[in-house]
Protein backbone atom coordinates (compact mmCIF):
# COMPACT_ATOMS: atom_id res chain seq x y z
CA UNK A 1 0.00 0.00 0.00
CA UNK A 2 2.63 2.36 -0.90
CA UNK A 3 0.13 4.94 -2.27
CA UNK A 4 -1.74 5.42 0.47
CA UNK A 5 -5.36 4.80 -1.12
CA UNK A 6 -7.66 2.38 0.25
CA UNK A 7 -10.49 1.46 1.54
CA UNK A 8 -9.94 2.43 5.08
CA UNK A 9 -9.70 5.88 4.56
CA UNK A 10 -7.58 7.44 7.54
CA UNK A 11 -5.71 4.07 8.29
CA UNK A 12 -4.75 3.63 4.88
CA UNK A 13 -3.06 6.96 5.33
CA UNK A 14 -1.44 5.96 8.49
CA UNK A 15 0.23 3.21 7.59
CA UNK A 16 1.89 4.77 3.69
CA UNK A 17 3.59 7.56 6.20
CA UNK A 18 4.70 5.04 8.57
CA UNK A 19 6.58 2.97 4.93
CA UNK A 20 7.81 6.10 3.78
CA UNK A 21 9.19 6.98 7.19
CA UNK A 22 11.06 3.80 7.17
CA UNK A 23 12.01 4.52 3.97
CA UNK A 24 13.96 7.03 4.26
CA UNK A 25 12.02 9.07 1.95
CA UNK A 26 10.40 12.73 3.20
CA UNK A 27 10.53 11.79 6.94
CA UNK A 28 7.85 13.77 9.16
CA UNK A 29 8.28 16.84 10.30
CA UNK A 30 8.97 17.61 13.79
CA UNK A 31 5.89 16.77 16.60
CA UNK A 32 5.57 20.15 17.03
CA UNK A 33 5.37 20.71 13.23
CA UNK A 34 3.38 17.85 12.81
CA UNK A 35 1.10 19.09 15.16
CA UNK A 36 0.80 22.37 13.82
CA UNK A 37 -0.15 20.52 9.96
CA UNK A 38 -2.68 18.14 11.71
CA UNK A 39 -4.61 21.17 13.09
CA UNK A 40 -4.38 23.05 9.51
CA UNK A 41 -5.56 20.03 7.68
CA UNK A 42 -8.55 19.14 10.13
CA UNK A 43 -9.99 23.04 10.02
CA UNK A 44 -9.50 22.95 6.76
CA UNK A 45 -11.44 19.69 6.05
CA UNK A 46 -14.28 21.22 8.69
CA UNK A 47 -14.43 24.57 6.92
CA UNK A 48 -14.98 22.14 3.62
CA UNK A 49 -18.05 20.70 4.91
CA UNK A 50 -16.07 16.90 5.95
CA UNK A 51 -17.52 16.97 9.32
CA UNK A 52 -19.44 13.79 8.91
CA UNK A 53 -15.98 12.15 7.43
CA UNK A 54 -13.62 13.59 9.62
CA UNK A 55 -15.23 14.30 13.06
CA UNK A 56 -15.81 10.69 14.47
CA UNK A 57 -17.45 9.38 11.20
CA UNK A 58 -20.68 12.16 12.22
CA UNK A 59 -22.53 9.28 14.23
CA UNK A 60 -22.93 9.25 17.72
CA UNK A 61 -25.25 6.38 17.92
CA UNK A 62 -25.05 3.32 17.18
CA UNK A 63 -28.10 0.57 15.89
CA UNK A 64 -28.42 -0.31 19.28
CA UNK A 65 -28.60 2.76 21.42
CA UNK A 66 -31.05 3.95 18.75
CA UNK A 67 -33.48 0.83 19.83
CA UNK A 68 -32.98 1.71 23.25
CA UNK A 69 -33.82 5.48 22.57
CA UNK A 70 -36.86 4.49 20.73
CA UNK A 71 -38.26 1.63 23.30
CA UNK A 72 -38.54 4.95 25.77
CA UNK A 73 -40.91 6.60 24.02
CA UNK A 74 -44.38 6.69 25.30
CA UNK A 75 -46.50 6.04 21.86
CA UNK A 76 -44.09 2.99 21.40
CA UNK A 77 -45.09 1.47 24.90
CA UNK A 78 -48.18 2.06 24.54
CA UNK A 79 -48.12 0.08 21.39
CA UNK A 80 -45.83 -2.84 23.03
CA UNK A 81 -48.04 -2.93 25.89
CA UNK A 82 -50.72 -3.95 23.27
CA UNK A 83 -48.79 -6.16 21.41
CA UNK A 84 -46.24 -8.08 23.69
CA UNK A 85 -45.02 -9.51 20.53
CA UNK A 86 -43.17 -6.87 18.90
CA UNK A 87 -40.04 -6.89 17.35
CA UNK A 88 -37.86 -4.26 16.66
CA UNK A 89 -35.00 -3.48 14.16
CA UNK A 90 -33.56 0.25 12.75
CA UNK A 91 -32.43 1.02 9.59
CA UNK A 92 -30.27 4.38 8.38
CA UNK A 93 -32.54 6.69 6.52
CA UNK A 94 -32.17 10.01 5.61
CA UNK A 95 -29.79 10.96 7.80
CA UNK A 96 -31.42 9.76 11.02
CA UNK A 97 -32.01 6.17 12.73
CA UNK A 98 -35.59 4.77 11.31
CA UNK A 99 -36.68 2.11 14.13
CA UNK A 100 -39.90 -0.16 12.86
CA UNK A 101 -42.15 -1.98 15.15
CA UNK A 102 -43.03 -5.42 13.81
CA UNK A 103 -45.59 -8.36 14.41
CA UNK A 104 -46.14 -10.54 11.93
CA UNK A 105 -44.48 -8.94 9.41
CA UNK A 106 -47.15 -5.80 9.91
CA UNK A 107 -45.32 -2.43 11.13
CA UNK A 108 -47.07 -0.94 14.02
CA UNK A 109 -44.73 1.83 15.27
CA UNK A 110 -41.85 3.57 14.06
CA UNK A 111 -39.45 6.34 15.62
CA UNK A 112 -36.69 8.36 14.13
CA UNK A 113 -33.84 8.94 16.32
CA UNK A 114 -31.04 11.85 15.89
CA UNK A 115 -27.97 10.11 15.39
CA UNK A 116 -25.80 12.70 17.47
CA UNK A 117 -28.15 13.49 20.58
CA UNK A 118 -29.61 9.99 20.40
CA UNK A 119 -33.31 11.69 21.53
CA UNK A 120 -36.86 10.23 19.43
CA UNK A 121 -37.65 13.02 17.01
CA UNK A 122 -40.80 11.88 15.97
CA UNK A 123 -43.01 8.49 16.39
CA UNK A 124 -45.82 7.38 15.16
CA UNK A 125 -48.36 4.69 14.99
CA UNK A 126 -51.44 3.13 13.23
CA UNK A 127 -52.21 4.83 9.78
CA UNK A 128 -49.58 7.41 10.12
CA UNK A 129 -46.93 4.95 9.63
CA UNK A 130 -47.19 3.80 6.37
CA UNK A 131 -48.85 6.94 5.03
CA UNK A 132 -46.18 9.47 5.21
CA UNK A 133 -48.75 12.60 4.18
CA UNK A 134 -50.82 11.78 7.42
CA UNK A 135 -48.18 12.89 9.04
CA UNK A 136 -48.81 16.87 9.05
CA UNK A 137 -45.35 17.50 6.93
CA UNK A 138 -44.95 21.25 5.95
CA UNK A 139 -45.27 21.82 2.53
CA UNK A 140 -46.02 18.27 1.22
CA UNK A 141 -49.04 19.93 -0.25
CA UNK A 142 -49.69 23.20 -1.31
CA UNK A 143 -46.45 24.44 -0.02
CA UNK A 144 -46.30 28.06 0.22
CA UNK A 145 -50.59 28.20 -0.38
CA UNK A 146 -50.84 26.44 3.36
CA UNK A 147 -49.65 29.63 4.95
CA UNK A 148 -52.19 31.54 6.88
CA UNK A 149 -51.19 35.21 5.21
CA UNK A 150 -51.69 33.31 1.78
CA UNK A 151 -54.55 31.02 2.35
CA UNK A 152 -57.38 33.28 4.37
CA UNK A 153 -56.86 36.25 1.87
CA UNK A 154 -57.67 34.27 -0.84
CA UNK A 155 -60.61 32.83 1.17
CA UNK A 156 -60.85 36.67 1.79
CA UNK A 157 -60.93 38.00 -1.79
CA UNK A 158 -63.15 34.46 -3.28
CA UNK A 159 -66.01 36.13 -0.57
CA UNK A 160 -65.82 39.65 -1.40
CA UNK A 161 -66.27 38.91 -4.93
CA UNK A 162 -68.88 36.85 -5.36
CA UNK A 163 -70.90 37.45 -1.92
CA UNK A 164 -74.42 39.31 -3.33
CA UNK A 165 -73.89 41.93 -0.42
CA UNK A 166 -77.44 43.32 -1.26
CA UNK A 167 -78.54 40.24 0.47
CA UNK A 168 -76.86 37.95 2.67
CA UNK A 169 -79.07 35.92 3.70
CA UNK A 170 -79.42 34.29 0.23
CA UNK A 171 -78.51 30.23 -0.16
CA UNK A 172 -76.00 31.32 -2.62
CA UNK A 173 -73.87 32.62 -0.44
CA UNK A 174 -74.15 30.25 1.99
CA UNK A 175 -72.82 28.02 -0.76
CA UNK A 176 -69.46 29.97 -1.04
CA UNK A 177 -68.72 29.73 2.78
CA UNK A 178 -69.14 25.42 2.60
CA UNK A 179 -66.98 25.71 -0.55
CA UNK A 180 -64.61 27.35 1.98
CA UNK A 181 -65.96 25.33 4.39
CA UNK A 182 -63.44 22.50 3.46
CA UNK A 183 -60.25 24.51 5.07
CA UNK A 184 -61.60 22.92 8.48
CA UNK A 185 -60.94 19.84 7.66
CA UNK A 186 -57.80 21.02 6.03
CA UNK A 187 -56.54 22.56 9.12
CA UNK A 188 -56.73 19.36 11.09
CA UNK A 189 -55.15 18.00 8.05
CA UNK A 190 -52.45 20.05 8.33
CA UNK A 191 -52.03 19.54 12.00
CA UNK A 192 -51.34 15.84 11.25
CA UNK A 193 -54.79 15.07 13.08
CA UNK A 194 -56.27 12.74 10.11
CA UNK A 195 -58.83 11.19 12.23
CA UNK A 196 -60.46 14.86 12.84
CA UNK A 197 -59.95 16.01 9.41
CA UNK A 198 -61.14 13.02 7.34
CA UNK A 199 -65.09 13.14 9.01
CA UNK A 200 -65.21 17.16 8.71
CA UNK A 201 -64.79 16.85 5.06
CA UNK A 202 -67.84 14.92 4.15
CA UNK A 203 -70.93 17.49 5.53
CA UNK A 204 -69.18 19.98 2.70
CA UNK A 205 -69.54 17.19 0.23
CA UNK A 206 -73.28 15.84 1.44
CA UNK A 207 -74.20 19.91 1.33
CA UNK A 208 -72.81 20.51 -2.29
CA UNK A 209 -74.50 17.24 -3.50
CA UNK A 210 -77.93 18.26 -2.01
CA UNK A 211 -77.17 21.43 -4.11
CA UNK A 212 -76.25 19.89 -7.01
CA UNK A 213 -79.36 17.55 -7.33
CA UNK A 214 -81.86 20.13 -6.56
CA UNK A 215 -80.65 22.73 -8.97
CA UNK A 216 -80.28 19.85 -11.62
CA UNK A 217 -84.25 18.92 -11.00
CA UNK A 218 -85.12 22.67 -10.81
CA UNK A 219 -83.31 24.32 -13.44
CA UNK A 220 -83.79 27.74 -12.22
CA UNK A 221 -83.32 29.39 -9.16
CA UNK A 222 -81.36 32.03 -7.86
CA UNK A 223 -77.40 31.82 -7.79
CA UNK A 224 -74.17 33.72 -7.73
CA UNK A 225 -75.25 37.49 -8.16
CA UNK A 226 -72.03 39.24 -7.18
CA UNK A 227 -72.13 43.08 -6.90
CA UNK A 228 -68.77 43.81 -9.14
CA UNK A 229 -68.59 44.86 -12.77
CA UNK A 230 -67.49 42.53 -15.26
CA UNK A 231 -64.19 45.03 -15.39
CA UNK A 232 -63.39 44.59 -11.82
CA UNK A 233 -63.90 40.83 -11.95
CA UNK A 234 -61.93 40.35 -14.98
CA UNK A 235 -59.01 42.20 -13.94
CA UNK A 236 -59.17 40.59 -10.43
CA UNK A 237 -58.99 36.91 -11.89
CA UNK A 238 -56.40 38.06 -14.65
CA UNK A 239 -53.99 39.43 -11.24
CA UNK A 240 -55.11 36.17 -9.89
CA UNK A 241 -54.15 33.78 -12.50
CA UNK A 242 -50.79 35.93 -12.58
CA UNK A 243 -49.94 35.35 -8.93
CA UNK A 244 -50.90 31.70 -8.84
CA UNK A 245 -48.86 31.12 -11.79
CA UNK A 246 -45.65 32.88 -10.19
CA UNK A 247 -46.22 30.89 -7.14
CA UNK A 248 -46.14 27.75 -9.16
CA UNK A 249 -42.92 28.97 -10.70
CA UNK A 250 -41.46 30.32 -7.52
CA UNK A 251 -42.51 28.24 -4.49
CA UNK A 252 -43.95 24.75 -5.16
CA UNK A 253 -42.87 21.29 -5.79
CA UNK A 254 -44.59 18.29 -7.64
CA UNK A 255 -45.83 15.84 -5.26
CA UNK A 256 -46.04 11.84 -6.83
CA UNK A 257 -49.12 12.23 -9.37
CA UNK A 258 -47.28 15.15 -11.38
CA UNK A 259 -43.99 12.73 -10.92
CA UNK A 260 -45.62 9.87 -12.38
CA UNK A 261 -47.07 12.23 -15.12
CA UNK A 262 -43.96 12.90 -16.31
CA UNK A 263 -42.48 9.00 -16.26
CA UNK A 264 -45.10 7.76 -17.89
CA UNK A 265 -44.82 10.44 -20.69
CA UNK A 266 -40.94 9.08 -21.00
CA UNK A 267 -42.19 5.72 -21.50
CA UNK A 268 -44.74 6.91 -24.24
CA UNK A 269 -41.62 8.82 -25.91
CA UNK A 270 -39.35 5.88 -25.59
CA UNK A 271 -42.03 3.51 -27.22
CA UNK A 272 -42.40 1.41 -23.77
CA UNK A 273 -44.77 0.14 -22.17
CA UNK A 274 -46.74 2.41 -19.38
CA UNK A 275 -48.05 -0.49 -16.98
CA UNK A 276 -46.00 -2.29 -14.99
CA UNK A 277 -42.90 -0.65 -15.78
CA UNK A 278 -42.79 2.37 -13.58
CA UNK A 279 -39.36 3.28 -11.40
CA UNK A 280 -39.68 2.28 -7.58
CA UNK A 281 -39.52 5.39 -6.12
CA UNK A 282 -43.29 5.61 -7.69
CA UNK A 283 -44.11 2.19 -8.58
CA UNK A 284 -47.60 2.68 -8.31
CA UNK A 285 -47.43 5.54 -10.42
CA UNK A 286 -48.98 3.63 -13.38
CA UNK A 287 -52.80 3.79 -11.98
CA UNK A 288 -53.93 6.77 -14.20
CA UNK A 289 -55.08 6.00 -17.93
CA UNK A 290 -53.27 6.48 -20.89
CA UNK A 291 -55.24 9.94 -21.53
CA UNK A 292 -53.13 11.20 -18.72
CA UNK A 293 -49.86 10.59 -19.47
CA UNK A 294 -50.18 11.27 -23.11
CA UNK A 295 -51.14 14.96 -21.33
CA UNK A 296 -47.73 15.21 -20.45
CA UNK A 297 -45.55 14.05 -23.23
CA UNK A 298 -44.95 17.80 -25.05
CA UNK A 299 -43.92 18.79 -21.80
CA UNK A 300 -41.61 15.74 -21.16
CA UNK A 301 -40.22 16.09 -24.54
CA UNK A 302 -39.70 20.06 -24.33
CA UNK A 303 -38.01 19.27 -20.57
CA UNK A 304 -37.22 15.65 -20.49
CA UNK A 305 -37.55 13.35 -17.70
CA UNK A 306 -33.66 12.83 -15.72
CA UNK A 307 -34.53 9.90 -14.21
CA UNK A 308 -35.13 10.87 -10.71
CA UNK A 309 -37.63 13.25 -8.78
CA UNK A 310 -35.97 16.58 -9.39
CA UNK A 311 -37.55 19.72 -9.67
CA UNK A 312 -39.98 18.22 -12.57
CA UNK A 313 -40.22 21.30 -14.70
CA UNK A 314 -42.22 19.36 -17.36
CA UNK A 315 -44.92 18.66 -14.17
CA UNK A 316 -44.56 22.08 -13.78
CA UNK A 317 -45.74 22.88 -17.02
CA UNK A 318 -48.36 20.51 -17.59
CA UNK A 319 -50.12 21.42 -14.65
CA UNK A 320 -49.80 25.63 -15.23
CA UNK A 321 -51.44 24.23 -18.97
CA UNK A 322 -54.70 22.67 -17.37
CA UNK A 323 -55.07 25.28 -15.23
CA UNK A 324 -54.98 28.53 -17.84
CA UNK A 325 -57.17 25.45 -19.71
CA UNK A 326 -60.02 25.78 -17.39
CA UNK A 327 -59.97 29.22 -17.11
CA UNK A 328 -60.20 30.04 -20.64
CA UNK A 329 -63.11 27.00 -20.73
CA UNK A 330 -65.26 29.03 -18.01
CA UNK A 331 -65.09 31.66 -20.36
CA UNK A 332 -66.09 30.37 -23.62
CA UNK A 333 -68.67 28.53 -22.08
CA UNK A 334 -70.31 31.62 -20.05
CA UNK A 335 -70.07 32.96 -23.71
CA UNK A 336 -71.69 30.47 -25.30
CA UNK A 337 -74.66 30.10 -22.68
CA UNK A 338 -75.96 33.60 -22.40
CA UNK A 339 -75.88 36.40 -25.36
CA UNK A 340 -74.19 39.48 -25.26
CA UNK A 341 -73.29 41.26 -21.90
CA UNK A 342 -74.93 38.72 -19.98
CA UNK A 343 -72.66 36.58 -21.80
CA UNK A 344 -69.62 38.38 -20.69
CA UNK A 345 -70.80 38.85 -17.03
CA UNK A 346 -71.31 35.46 -16.72
CA UNK A 347 -67.80 34.85 -18.27
CA UNK A 348 -66.85 37.17 -15.58
CA UNK A 349 -67.83 35.33 -12.64
CA UNK A 350 -66.97 31.66 -14.22
CA UNK A 351 -63.49 33.26 -14.51
CA UNK A 352 -63.11 35.06 -11.32
CA UNK A 353 -64.64 31.82 -9.62
CA UNK A 354 -61.94 29.76 -10.35
CA UNK A 355 -58.97 32.32 -9.86
CA UNK A 356 -60.00 33.08 -6.45
CA UNK A 357 -61.32 29.84 -5.24
CA UNK A 358 -58.33 28.40 -3.14
CA UNK A 359 -58.77 24.62 -3.84
CA UNK A 360 -58.07 25.52 -7.98
CA UNK A 361 -55.09 27.33 -6.83
CA UNK A 362 -53.86 23.90 -4.15
CA UNK A 363 -54.21 21.77 -7.28
CA UNK A 364 -52.06 23.85 -9.23
CA UNK A 365 -49.52 24.57 -6.11
CA UNK A 366 -49.07 20.66 -5.64
CA UNK A 367 -47.95 19.89 -9.37
CA UNK A 368 -51.31 17.50 -10.26
CA UNK A 369 -52.93 16.16 -12.54
CA UNK A 370 -57.03 16.95 -11.53
CA UNK A 371 -57.50 20.23 -13.15
CA UNK A 372 -56.91 18.09 -16.20
CA UNK A 373 -60.17 16.59 -15.52
CA UNK A 374 -61.82 19.75 -14.99
CA UNK A 375 -60.65 20.97 -18.36
CA UNK A 376 -62.05 18.23 -20.51
CA UNK A 377 -65.34 18.13 -18.94
CA UNK A 378 -65.70 21.91 -19.81
CA UNK A 379 -64.76 20.92 -22.93
CA UNK A 380 -67.27 18.47 -23.73
CA UNK A 381 -70.29 20.87 -22.09
CA UNK A 382 -68.91 23.29 -24.80
CA UNK A 383 -69.43 20.83 -27.41
CA UNK A 384 -71.90 19.18 -25.87
CA UNK A 385 -74.65 20.56 -28.59
CA UNK A 386 -72.65 17.92 -31.13
CA UNK A 387 -72.86 14.38 -30.02
CA UNK A 388 -69.83 12.84 -31.92
CA UNK A 389 -67.88 16.16 -29.82
CA UNK A 390 -69.53 15.03 -26.40
CA UNK A 391 -68.66 11.57 -27.10
CA UNK A 392 -64.62 12.58 -27.98
CA UNK A 393 -64.59 15.16 -25.10
CA UNK A 394 -66.01 12.34 -22.34
CA UNK A 395 -63.78 9.60 -23.74
CA UNK A 396 -60.76 11.58 -23.16
CA UNK A 397 -62.04 12.38 -19.29
CA UNK A 398 -62.56 8.92 -18.51
CA UNK A 399 -59.34 7.42 -19.81
CA UNK A 400 -57.34 10.07 -17.80
CA UNK A 401 -58.91 9.58 -14.31
CA UNK A 402 -61.76 6.77 -14.80
CA UNK A 403 -64.26 8.85 -12.74
CA UNK A 404 -66.22 10.79 -15.47
CA UNK A 405 -67.39 7.23 -16.80
CA UNK A 406 -70.13 8.06 -14.27
CA UNK A 407 -71.40 10.64 -16.54
CA UNK A 408 -71.70 8.02 -19.87
CA UNK A 409 -75.29 7.74 -19.97
CA UNK A 410 -76.37 10.67 -19.39
CA UNK A 411 -74.46 12.47 -21.90
CA UNK A 412 -75.34 9.69 -24.33
CA UNK A 413 -79.41 10.25 -24.30
CA UNK A 414 -78.70 14.49 -23.71
CA UNK A 415 -80.15 16.94 -26.16
CA UNK A 416 -80.30 20.84 -25.62
CA UNK A 417 -83.41 22.10 -24.17
CA UNK A 418 -84.71 25.11 -26.83
CA UNK A 419 -84.15 25.98 -30.22
CA UNK A 420 -82.54 23.43 -32.57
CA UNK A 421 -78.93 24.17 -32.51
CA UNK A 422 -76.39 23.75 -35.82
CA UNK A 423 -75.63 20.42 -36.67
CA UNK A 424 -78.72 18.88 -34.96
CA UNK A 425 -81.78 17.14 -37.05
CA UNK A 426 -84.27 19.25 -37.21
CA UNK A 427 -87.64 17.80 -35.19
CA UNK A 428 -90.70 17.94 -36.84
CA UNK A 429 -93.38 20.27 -36.69
CA UNK A 430 -95.68 20.62 -33.42
CA UNK A 431 -98.60 22.00 -32.36
CA UNK A 432 -98.44 23.96 -29.22
CA UNK A 433 -99.89 23.03 -26.00
CA UNK A 434 -102.63 25.00 -23.79
CA UNK A 435 -99.98 26.83 -22.44
CA UNK A 436 -98.22 27.99 -25.33
CA UNK A 437 -95.13 26.12 -24.85
CA UNK A 438 -93.99 23.80 -27.30
CA UNK A 439 -93.67 19.98 -26.27
CA UNK A 440 -89.94 19.09 -26.37
CA UNK A 441 -90.44 16.31 -28.82
CA UNK A 442 -87.43 14.18 -30.33
CA UNK A 443 -88.08 11.85 -33.37
CA UNK A 444 -87.40 8.46 -32.10
CA UNK A 445 -85.11 8.20 -35.50
CA UNK A 446 -82.83 11.30 -34.27
CA UNK A 447 -82.72 9.95 -30.92
CA UNK A 448 -81.42 6.83 -32.32
CA UNK A 449 -78.97 9.07 -34.74
CA UNK A 450 -77.55 11.47 -31.60
CA UNK A 451 -76.79 7.79 -29.58
CA UNK A 452 -74.95 6.42 -32.30
CA UNK A 453 -72.96 9.30 -32.86
CA UNK A 454 -71.97 9.96 -29.05
CA UNK A 455 -70.91 6.32 -29.29
CA UNK A 456 -69.28 6.71 -32.50
CA UNK A 457 -66.97 9.51 -30.97
CA UNK A 458 -66.42 7.71 -27.86
CA UNK A 459 -65.40 4.57 -29.23
CA UNK A 460 -63.18 6.45 -31.29
CA UNK A 461 -61.29 7.97 -29.24
CA UNK A 462 -60.82 4.58 -26.77
CA UNK A 463 -59.16 3.04 -29.73
CA UNK A 464 -56.93 5.28 -30.14
CA UNK A 465 -55.76 6.13 -26.62
CA UNK A 466 -56.09 2.22 -25.58
CA UNK A 467 -54.29 0.30 -28.58
CA UNK A 468 -50.61 0.30 -27.41
CA UNK A 469 -51.80 -0.54 -23.39
CA UNK A 470 -54.01 -3.49 -24.62
CA UNK A 471 -51.23 -5.02 -26.72
CA UNK A 472 -48.34 -4.10 -24.50
CA UNK A 473 -48.63 -5.20 -21.57
CA UNK A 474 -51.72 -6.22 -22.09
CA UNK A 475 -55.77 -5.46 -21.21
CA UNK A 476 -55.52 -7.99 -17.79
CA UNK A 477 -51.82 -5.99 -16.56
CA UNK A 478 -53.93 -2.45 -17.43
CA UNK A 479 -57.07 -3.49 -15.49
CA UNK A 480 -55.01 -4.73 -12.45
CA UNK A 481 -52.52 -2.15 -12.44
CA UNK A 482 -55.18 0.98 -12.55
CA UNK A 483 -59.14 0.24 -12.16
CA UNK A 484 -58.30 -2.66 -9.66
CA UNK A 485 -55.58 -1.08 -8.00
CA UNK A 486 -57.83 2.10 -7.11
CA UNK A 487 -60.52 -0.03 -5.96
CA UNK A 488 -58.84 -2.25 -3.97
CA UNK A 489 -56.68 0.82 -2.16
CA UNK A 490 -56.82 0.89 1.51
CA UNK A 491 -56.62 4.15 2.59
CA UNK A 492 -56.91 6.50 5.79
CA UNK A 493 -58.30 9.13 4.22
CA UNK A 494 -62.32 8.13 4.19
CA UNK A 495 -64.59 7.02 6.59
CA UNK A 496 -64.27 3.77 4.96
CA UNK A 497 -60.63 3.68 5.34
CA UNK A 498 -60.70 4.53 9.41
CA UNK A 499 -63.68 2.38 10.04
CA UNK A 500 -64.44 -0.99 8.49
CA UNK A 501 -67.98 -1.59 9.96
CA UNK A 502 -68.95 1.31 7.62
CA UNK A 503 -68.57 -0.45 4.18
CA UNK A 504 -72.58 -1.65 3.97
CA UNK A 505 -72.97 1.91 3.79
CA UNK A 506 -70.31 2.29 1.03
CA UNK A 507 -71.70 -0.40 -1.11
CA UNK A 508 -75.39 1.25 -0.61
CA UNK A 509 -74.21 4.38 -1.66
CA UNK A 510 -71.62 3.26 -4.53
CA UNK A 511 -75.79 1.20 -5.80
CA UNK A 512 -76.87 4.86 -5.73
CA UNK A 513 -74.49 6.06 -7.75
CA UNK A 514 -75.05 3.54 -10.67
CA UNK A 515 -78.44 3.93 -10.27
CA UNK A 516 -78.29 7.93 -10.11
CA UNK A 517 -76.32 7.69 -13.45
CA UNK A 518 -78.91 5.66 -15.39
CA UNK A 519 -81.56 7.70 -13.91
CA UNK A 520 -80.26 10.64 -14.89
CA UNK A 521 -80.41 9.54 -18.86
CA UNK A 522 -83.72 9.89 -18.86
CA UNK A 523 -84.71 12.03 -16.14
CA UNK A 524 -85.41 15.22 -16.46
CA UNK A 525 -87.03 14.90 -19.35
CA UNK A 526 -85.88 17.86 -20.73
CA UNK A 527 -82.36 19.33 -19.20
CA UNK A 528 -80.46 22.41 -19.83
CA UNK A 529 -77.16 22.77 -20.21
CA UNK A 530 -76.56 24.15 -16.42
CA UNK A 531 -78.77 21.35 -15.31
CA UNK A 532 -76.56 18.93 -17.21
CA UNK A 533 -73.36 20.49 -15.36
CA UNK A 534 -75.13 20.62 -12.16
CA UNK A 535 -75.68 16.85 -12.41
CA UNK A 536 -72.81 15.94 -13.13
CA UNK A 537 -71.12 17.62 -10.67
CA UNK A 538 -73.68 15.74 -8.24
CA UNK A 539 -72.64 11.99 -9.76
CA UNK A 540 -69.21 12.99 -9.27
CA UNK A 541 -69.48 14.09 -5.60
CA UNK A 542 -71.25 10.93 -4.90
CA UNK A 543 -68.45 9.10 -6.62
CA UNK A 544 -66.07 10.95 -4.34
CA UNK A 545 -68.14 9.88 -1.05
CA UNK A 546 -67.71 6.16 -2.04
CA UNK A 547 -63.87 6.55 -2.66
CA UNK A 548 -61.61 4.45 -0.43
CA UNK A 549 -59.02 7.69 -0.59
CA UNK A 550 -60.33 11.22 -1.06
CA UNK A 551 -58.41 14.19 -0.46
CA UNK A 552 -58.69 18.15 -1.25
CA UNK A 553 -57.44 17.68 -4.16
CA UNK A 554 -60.32 16.21 -6.16
CA UNK A 555 -62.48 19.17 -5.22
CA UNK A 556 -61.57 20.86 -8.75
CA UNK A 557 -62.94 17.45 -10.50
CA UNK A 558 -66.73 18.95 -9.59
CA UNK A 559 -65.91 22.61 -8.32
CA UNK A 560 -65.88 23.84 -12.18
CA UNK A 561 -69.23 22.50 -13.29
CA UNK A 562 -70.86 23.43 -9.55
CA UNK A 563 -69.59 27.03 -10.62
CA UNK A 564 -71.36 27.06 -13.84
CA UNK A 565 -74.10 25.90 -12.71
CA UNK A 566 -74.52 28.75 -9.45
CA UNK A 567 -73.37 31.50 -11.79
CA UNK A 568 -75.71 30.46 -14.47
CA UNK A 569 -79.18 30.16 -12.34
CA UNK A 570 -81.62 32.58 -13.52
CA UNK A 571 -82.95 34.77 -10.99
CA UNK A 572 -86.85 34.62 -10.51
CA UNK A 573 -86.74 37.94 -9.45
CA UNK A 574 -84.67 40.85 -9.79
CA UNK A 575 -83.54 42.94 -6.17
CA UNK A 576 -84.18 47.30 -6.13
CA UNK A 577 -80.85 48.67 -7.04
CA UNK A 578 -79.28 49.34 -3.39
CA UNK A 579 -76.48 51.36 -4.67
CA UNK A 580 -73.89 48.94 -3.75
CA UNK A 581 -73.83 47.61 -7.62
CA UNK A 582 -70.38 49.12 -7.73
CA UNK A 583 -69.49 49.76 -11.20
CA UNK A 584 -72.34 47.55 -12.56
CA UNK A 585 -73.43 48.56 -16.33
CA UNK A 586 -77.04 47.96 -17.23
CA UNK A 587 -78.06 44.29 -18.86
CA UNK A 588 -81.48 44.16 -20.21
CA UNK A 589 -80.46 40.36 -20.75
CA UNK A 590 -80.46 39.53 -18.00
CA UNK A 591 -83.62 38.39 -17.30
CA UNK A 592 -83.54 36.78 -20.47
CA UNK A 593 -83.62 32.53 -20.91
CA UNK A 594 -79.99 31.22 -21.23
CA UNK A 595 -79.41 30.43 -24.95
CA UNK A 596 -78.48 26.90 -25.98
CA UNK A 597 -75.12 25.35 -26.13
CA UNK A 598 -73.53 25.07 -29.54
Amino acid sequence: MRDGVGPGGGSCRGEGALVLQDAGENPLPPPPAAAALALVIVTFLIAAGWPAAAVAGGQKVDEGQAIAAADKDPKVRDEKGEHPGLGASAAMKEGHWEVGYFVSGDELAVALVDTRSGEVTESWTGYQVAWKMARGYSGAFGHKLNAPYVFLPLCLIFLIGLVDWRRLRRVANLDLLVLLGFGVSHYFFNRGDVGVSVPLAYPALLYLLGRCLWIGWRGRGKGLRPVWSVTWLIVAALFLMGFRVGLNVADAGAIDVGYAGVVGADRIAHGEPVYDNFPADVSRGDTYGPVNYLAYAPFERIWPWSGSWDDLPAAHAASILFDLATFAFLILLGIRIRPGPAGQRLAAILAFGWAAYPYTAYALESNTNDSLIAALLLATLLLAARPIARGAGLALATWAKFAPAVLIPMYMTWRPAGPVTAGDPPPPPVAKASSGEVPPTVPPAGQRRQWIWFGLGFVAVTLVVMTWPAIDPGLKTFYDRTIASQAGRDSPFSLWGQTSSLEPIRIGLLALTGALSLAFAVVPRRKSLLQVAALSAALLILLQLTLQHWFYLYIVWFYPLLLVALAALEPSEDPAPTGLEVGREPSPARRSQPAPAG
